[in-house]
């Protein structure tokens, strides 16, 4: 979970991510939205996949990058247990939720 939200720190990572939510896409596509160096690009792109944010599929000479939806719903599920979000009763009673005086 860790890796997860390390990669989500990334104001970069997360708009690559937000390009992604549309289908996959080439890392060149990927690139004409940023103006950054293609090794720092590259970085990028290497942190999200160990994150097991997005996947990787060559076809060719060409690299294209799909989201991985379902291990961010895993990371966001378990931040929210270990939160206690979205446990009923433990919510409403929790510390952070009660005003000071009540």
């Amino acid at each position: 979970m860790n890796r997860v939200f390390k990669a989500l720190a990334d104001p970069s990572r997360r708009r690559i991510l937000q390009l992604l939510r549309e289908g996959p896409l080439s890392a060149g596509d990927i690139a004409r939205h940023f103006d950054l160096a293609k090794p720092t690009l590259s970085g990028h792109f290497a942190v999200l996949r160990e994150a097991d944010l997005v996947d990787q599929e060559r076809q060719g000479t060409t690299i294209y990058y799909r989201l991985n939806l379902s291990v961010l719903e895993e990371a966001l599920s378990g931040l929210m247990d270990s939160m206690g979000i979205g446990q009923g009763e433990r919510v409403a009673h929790s510390p952070a939720l009660v005003k000071p005086g009540k």
